[in-house]
């Protein structure tokens, strides 16, 4: 079975089907057990105090009033606080990230962790935290973009560097004939998942299982040792569904360590979910931006220079700068290219990942600043786009791994009907009246790959089990994952059992990235060849068997039986092979990577061009976008009805980052005034209509083994700036302030 063929030539064709999802009748029945939902005998309830100043410290716990509360069992303060084995201010690991844990009575931002109530009923510890009752020594925090001095950053997020120069870009700058110089702006947004944080924590001497949503399994495992002195191995994370997740959960977190130290204290099981409004502080968020974008073109219309600067606030104790500059990155040919960091220390939880970190927020400002360029020289904005498309990768000059952007512009465009639209803003009316404007912008994200293991085990009766800890928040894992390992054991997907969600299980690697399908879909498709090549083994050195002597990979393996290679009059089931040699299950192993040469060698990709109509009622400047309109090129597609869904999620998200997401913070307290569903608005259904998906087929040999990129965060690229773009060409107000608000139009209207 050489490599050279095809993945579904060599093994089936469940991979490529719109399989439903497997775990969705449990989702939607209520049968699925997400972490809350376990309720081991002798259970405590905790719930932790919230600071509500941004900057001080606690000089008052009423500790006696909150343990005299009936049901109240135990109250946890820097006072009493158990030691941790491991320092929760250091980072020994990847992902690492200083945490509150009530190590004293410093209050670093609202919402912080000030003391941890426990009870034998949620109501009791809810009612204990009240009566704590606690007092401050304030001090004035530092809010916003403006509230500290910035700093350098020399190395950003994942570690990529702060500052990323290609070519001379004073050259660049000074040969240009026509320059744009424009600064926009995003807010800070927080994770709110379907699913809040969430642990529930059972010791055993020194071993402890945590229920829990965990998007990084086994990772975790060892982080979770660290902090209380314990092998990786005496920690058992099961986290078979999460609702949601989108880089916030693959991070341990100072409440969910607090409640698993409370459950050693007490020795009893300790349950913690945070409310809503607790999400709004010590579990990561998209940190607010401030992007000065410089442009260069000559008179052909092609950038002589992209410089891109970006300003991202960070919390006071840590460091993960947004890195939004990097946008410019990979994606438009110019002479010259930089993008450049700095950061700004404020009194708020340490951002973190959040889908599509650094381009969601950086492509809002790019596509956007495109779009002026463009109409700055008499261009349509896809033709300006089309002048400076890159063959090769900016900057390094190294070839794509494959790229089909161009037919994603072709496709997309005329999908929407963009040749219709006409150059000069306001010149669209519908029949009711109202301005209509569109709008477009290029999709760009990398196409990563971590490192997994797997297990494939074909069975007596001729069915399959495959393993690996990989994780399911939403994007369809159990499902696409099942499909990859079915084809590589030549099964039908109803004949392979598929566990995951459990550290006990071999390492799935991260669901992050958008790798994890690449990820955890390789090892397992290792394993499963691994399982057919160790069958094929014994069938072809067996007398008795119809494929005696075709040697092992002179075999076929489909629909549950292996066939001599173009004869399929010689063939035999796996039952029948296995019953023969003793009965005995056929295991396979497998893992995956990317080897660090193949990554040197290309530049890797996925691809999209969003284009968005949007209506604005000319007198009350209420916005709505009518139509979206997203084409993605993205290696191999695994499952179409899961990628569709997963590309209308990111660019459902564009919608609500382009128009409704913002956390407002309170100069005066540092306090985010709008943490809940009521005031922290997202789209809901009666937002979103008209969303279109189309996906290009890409072959991509360089990728990885199977050709797969990912769709889970691509979405959101592009979609921000494309209903930026259209809200300026339906009313001539270029608004440089996201979420796009009617006021800011009303204001531009007033002049």
């Amino acid at each position: 079975m050489p490599d050279t063929l095809p993945f579904a030539t060599r093994f089936g064709s469940n991979a490529g089907q719109p399989v439903s999802r497997r775990d969705g009748v449990a989702k939607v029945t209520g049968t699925a057990t997400f972490a809350a939902d376990n309720h081991p005998e002798g259970m405590l309830h905790a719930v932790y105090v919230p600071a509500t100043i941004a900057r001080g410290r606690v000089t008052h716990l009423d500790v006696a009033a909150a343990r005299a509360h009936p049901g109240v069992v135990e109250v946890i303060t820097p006072a009493n606080r158990p030691l941790l084995e491991g320092d929760p201010e250091a980072k020994h690991f990847m992902f690492a990230f200083r945490f509150e844990a009530l190590q004293d009575d410093t209050v670093r931002y609202a919402n912080q962790p000030i003391a941890l109530v426990l009870a034998e009923t949620l109501e009791a510890a809810t009612e204990g935290a009240r009566l704590l009752d606690p007092r401050y020594e304030a001090e004035s925090p530092r809010v916003g973009l403006d509230g500290n001095t910035p700093y350098t950053v020399e190395v950003g997020a994942f570690g990529r560097r702060g500052q990323t120069v290609h070519g001379d870009v004073a050259a660049g700058h000074a040969a240009a004939v026509q320059s744009l110089d424009v600064t926009y702006e995003t807010p800070a947004q927080y994770h709110n998942a379907m699913e809040t944080h969430a642990v529930v924590a059972q010791w055993q001497g020194d071993q402890v299982t945590l229920d829990m949503p965990n998007q990084a399994i086994v990772m975790s495992r060892g982080a979770y040792g660290y902090y209380f002195g314990i092998p990786a191995e005496n920690v058992l994370i099961r986290s078979p569904y999460l609702g949601g997740g989108f880089g916030s959960k693959a991070i341990p977190n100072g409440p969910t360590v607090l409640a698993i130290l409370a459950a050693r204290m007490t020795g009893r099981p300790v349950k913690l979910m945070l409310r809503r409004d607790q999400m709004f502080g010590p579990v990561g968020h998209r940190g607010a931006t401030r992007q000065r974008l410089r442009i260069g073109i000559d008179a052909e219309g092609r950038m002589t220079v992209l410089d891109h600067e970006s300003l991202a606030t960070t919390s006071t104790f840590d460091d993960f700068v947004e890195s939004a500059a990097n946008a410019s990155q990979g994606l438009y040919a110019a002479g010259a290219l930089r993008s450049a960091h700095s950061g700004v220390r404020v009194d708020t939880g340490t951002p973190g990942p959040m889908r599509a970190p650094g381009e969601a927020s950086g492509s809002a400002a790019l596509e956007c600043a495109m779009d002026e360029m463009a109409e700055r020289a008499g261009l349509d904005p896809l033709e300006f786009r089309l002048r400076n498309y890159a063959e090769t990768e900016p900057g390094t000059g190294l070839p794509y791994s494959s790229k089909a952007l161009r037919e994603c512009y072709l496709r997309g465009a005329e999908r929407f009907g963009w040749a219709k639209r006409p150059l000069q803003p306001r010149q669209m009316r519908d029949e009711d009246g109202m301005l209509v404007g569109w709008g477009m912008g290029t999709a760009l994200f990398h196409a990563p790959m971590f490192q997994a293991q797997a297990r494939a085990v074909l069975r007596p009766d001729g069915t399959g089990l495959v393993e690996t800890a990989a994780a399911d928040m939403g994007q369809g894992a159990w499902t696409a994952l099942a499909q990859i390992a079915a084809d590589s054991l030549g099964l039908p997907l109803d004949k392979v059992e598929f566990r995951s969600g459990s550290s006990d299980l071999p390492d799935g690697g991260v669901a992050g990235g958008s790798g994890h399908t690449a990820t955890a879909g390789g090892a397992l498709h290792a394993a499963g060849r691994d399982a057919i090549d160790r069958l094929a083994q014994i069938a072809t050195a067996d007398p008795a068997s119809p494929l005696f002597g075709a040697g092992n990979k002179g075999v076929t393996a489909r629909d549950g039986r292996l066939f001599v290679t173009d004869d399929d009059s010689r063939s035999e089931s796996y039952a029948e092979i296995i019953a023969r040699a003793g009965g005995s299950e056929v295991i396979g192993t497998g893992s995956a990577a990317r080897p660090p040469e193949q990554a040197a060698k290309h530049a890797m990709y996925s691809h999209g061009a969003v284009f968005a109509e949007v209506k604005v009622d000319p007198d009350l400047y209420q916005m709505r976008v009518t139509r979206l309109v997203g084409a993605f090129a993205a290696g191999r597609i695994i499952n179409p009805k899961l990628a569709e869904s997963q590309l209308m999620g990111g660019m459902i998200w564009g919608i609500s980052f382009a128009l409704h997401e913002e956390a407002r913070f309170d100069a005066r307290t540092g306090r985010i005034m709008n943490a809940d569903f009521a005031g922290y608005h997202i789209p809901v259904n009666a937002d979103v209509s008209g969303l279109e998906v189309i996906t290009v087929h890409e072959d991509d040999p360089h990728v990885n083994a199977l050709g797969i990129k990912g769709v889970g965060e691509i979405g959101i690229v592009g979609t921000v700036g494309a209903i930026g773009n259209a809200i300026w060409h339906a009313t001539g107000h270029r608004i440089r302030r996201f979420p796009i608000r009617i006021e800011d139009l009303l204001r531009a209207e007033r002049g």
